[in-house]
């Protein structure tokens, strides 16, 4: 809010909920006996700090005032007073926020949901078997990252692919978008929602009729953020972590839920965390990140003094066992032209999830862009640690000098005191995002595959570091490129692709062949396979119900390979299943309709991103509803079921 920063800022306020469905009025009689309509007070706030982002959402990517609409009070307060927009909403004293807050959404305090009560699992559902395998342990589903389960894993073959039926869906109220993994344990689903700020334990024993087992809600309100990942620890206890907006982890019992503790880990003003953080018998890795880049080009605020981490916490307690820095603490560069001076280094925030090889004792994962002067050599790089303390193995820097601030640009006002311009900046946001694979070769060499929002893949020697091929698909973008995350199976990288984007100055041109949608690369050569392209499909109303159909279209989220079939879902709210050996489209099925839910709360499907897609005992599971970044909202978990 106030003077949101475009691009991200404001396309994350979705994610806390900035939002908005009834206008209060309140009817004052007239002189001549006529009813007047005051407006709410909350309607002048917005208009001043918020409209000038949120009425333009082409032009900014902010999220539509439509799409705020379905957001929740307690979701709009944290925003404004812990999360992403405490800086914008800086001005505003209690009573503003509170006034804005009810204008938007209509409510005056925190609601807690009460549709999981008619869903609850009874008799011998109810309990939680720990000693069934765990298919989806982490992002990328097993210690290797690779997205790929096997018919045994999913209760799903190939051939039961080729055609699927929804079997239902349930919603979630006040809800925008359904973007994290979800871990699975045996026929447990264990399912984020961030919004919510809960975890859910569903049964889908019965596939045709899921129920819940057991809720988690955060302690204080604060969003979830991260997928869940999942281990048994040196006591025996089978158990959960995961994180949220607030930087807080959560460690719980998977059997019921119960929390065994939950420790803040933000060291610095903006600290988050996004990652999945990985369960061994002996420690939870947890990967730090940091939004400062959505609120340094605001020259109030001291830029920049963030950066990203990684922490080994003891499993049982929480205790951290060591600490690895991106960077050293920023420090004054220069003047920045006001008499306050510009800090660095900053930035290299841990977006992903790591990959664990604990046979070789490394830590695996990529970071993102700088966000002051010195971009220090760890920005936009793919960096390897010890296991065992968290010292630095290797690093490999993919793109230097991208300082990156939303709300900069590349040669930004003199008045952008926090902002620097070309050349000492690149400024194109190229980080990694996407989980990196630790990927097993037929020749029985590992490859460390990563992929950048730059469009490029990435093939790495594990033990040194060294590149062993890269391959280029496009010119990338701010949100991909390659954005969420990439699958591995049988000496193929299935990498999406959101937007193609346009040839960088000093890059390699872009072949015009290549289009938004999913590419088979060859594992050992980097050559492209084969590509499944896709187009805008804005025809039969569809422009009316999905936002920016023309530019929202793409392939964003992670992809999950089923028994060689790939699943994956479009900017539009397309899923799709693709062969993984020749590329070619078993089925697609538009998600973007409203639905009758198991639950009795109001679904809508939207766009599909994030990482949202697995298979449970024969239930293909995706979510709808994507409302960052200009992109459609939705609030459902769809499950399908092979056809007859």
């Amino acid at each position: 809010m106030l003077s949101i920063i475009r691009s991200l800022t404001v396309a994350t306020a979705v994610l806390f909920g900035v939002v908005g469905f009834a206008q209060a009025q309140t009817p004052t009689p007239a002189s001549n006996g006529t009813a007047i309509t005051l407006p709410h007070p909350g309607q002048p706030i917005y208009r001043q700090y918020c409209a000038s982002c949120h009425d333009k959402p082409d032009e900014t990517k902010a999220p539509a005032k439509a799409t705020l609409e379905a957001m929740s009070f307690q979701s709009i307060s944290f925003a404004l007073t812990q999360g992403k927009m405490q800086v914008q909403a800086a001005a505003l004293d209690e009573e503003q926020r509170g006034q804005l807050i009810t204008y938007l959404t209509g409510a005056s305090k925190r609601t807690m949901e009460t549709w999981s009560q008619v869903m609850m699992c009874d008799g011998s559902r109810k309990g939680i078997d720990i000693k069934a395998p765990a298919t989806v342990a982490t992002f990328g589903f097993n210690e290797r990252n690779t997205r790929s389960l096997t018919a045994d894993d999913a209760g799903l073959t190939k051939a039961q692919l080729a055609k699927v039926d929804l079997a239902w869906a349930i919603a979630f109220p006040n809800v925008t978008m359904i973007r994290a993994q979800r871990a699975v344990v045996g026929k447990t689903l264990f399912l984020p929602v961030a919004e919510a700020a809960a975890m859910y334990a569903f049964d889908l024993s019965e596939p045709a009729k899921p129920c819940v087992k057991w809720v988690y809600n955060t302690p204080n309100g604060a969003p979830l953020r991260s997928s869940p990942g999942y281990g048994i620890i040196a006591d025996g206890r089978a158990v959960l972590a995961f994180s949220g907006l607030d930087a807080t982890v959560h460690v719980v019992e998977a059997a019921t839920g119960k929390p065994l503790w939950t420790k803040n880990v933000a060291s610095y003003s903006y600290s988050t965390t996004t990652g999945t953080p990985r369960v061994l018998k002996d420690r939870v890795i947890v990967p730090v990140s940091q939004f400062e880049i959505l609120s340094a080009s605001d020259n109030r605020v001291p830029c920049c003094t963030n950066h990203g981490f990684m922490l080994s916490l003891e499993p049982a307690t929480g205790a951290q066992q060591w600490r690895y820095d991106t960077m050293p603490d920023a420090k004054p560069i220069r003047d920045r032209g006001d008499g306050k001076m510009l800090l660095g280094p900053s930035g290299a925030p841990i977006w992903n999830s790591p990959v664990v090889d604990e046979k070789r004792g490394l830590i695996f994962f990529g970071t993102g862009e700088a966000n002051s002067p010195p971009a220090h050599p760890n920005t936009d790089a793919l960096i390897a640690v010890r296991l065992s303390d968290g010292k630095q193995v290797w690093s490999h820097q993919a793109l230097a000098n991208d300082i990156y601030n939303s709300g900069c640009g590349l040669n930004p006002a003199p008045e952008k005191l926090n902002c620097v311009k070309h050349p000492e900046t690149v400024y194109l946001d190229y980080d990694f995002g996407a989980s990196l694979i630790l990927g097993k070769l037929t020749n029985g060499k590992d490859r460390i595959f990563a992929g950048q929002k730059s469009g490029t893949l990435w093939a790495m020697d594990p033990d040194t570091g060294k590149v062993l091929f890269r391959r280029d698909i496009g010119g990338g973008a701010t949100n991909g490129g390659i954005h969420w995350g990439i699958a591995f199976l049988d000496d193929t990288v299935y990498v999406p692709i959101s937007v193609v984007g346009a040839q960088q100055p000093g890059g390699p041109p872009v072949d015009p062949g290549l289009k938004p949608g999913l590419y088979a690369i060859d594992a050992n050569t980097g050559e492209i396979k084969w590509m499944f392209g896709v187009d805008p499909a804005c025809g039969d109303g569809r422009d009316k119900k999905v936002n920016r159909c023309e530019r929202h279209y793409g392939f964003s989220g992670a992809p999950t390979v089923i028994d060689g079939v790939v699943v994956t879902g479009s900017l539009d709210g397309h899923l799709y299943a693709i062969d993984g050996k020749t590329g070619k489209l078993v089925w697609k099925i538009d998600t973007v309709q409203d639905y009758q839910t198991l639950n009795g709360v109001a679904g809508k499907g939207g766009s599909i991103d994030g990482a949202s897609i697995l298979g449970v005992n024969g239930v293909l599971i995706s979510g709808s509803g994507y409302g960052m970044f200009g992109q459609t909202p939705g609030n459902v978990l769809l499950g399908f079921l092979p056809k007859n």
